[in-house]
């Protein structure tokens, strides 16, 4: 894997915030690594439209409640 860091032109410790999941790496390390390991055409993938996963995340949006209105006593 020190060959894909230096190929993407990313630090190791920058490759191993990769693996490890680490959501602050930037999106531009990302892309330059899926390029180097062949898999850039996948990132089509991830744009693509998903009608299963859209009625999924729509069935978890809560709906939007109001807080009730407090009258206030006059002073």
């Amino acid at each position: 894997m020190e060959q894909a860091a230096e190929r993407a032109g990313v630090s190791r410790a920058t490759l191993g915030k990769m693996e490890a999941g680490d959501s602050g790496v930037a999106i531009g390390s990302w892309l330059k690594l899926l390029y180097v390991l062949g898999l850039d055409s996948d990132l089509l993938k991830v744009a693509a439209d998903d009608d299963f996963g859209r009625i999924l995340q729509d069935a978890k949006l809560p709906s939007r409640i109001r807080a009730s209105k407090v009258t206030r006593r006059p002073e």
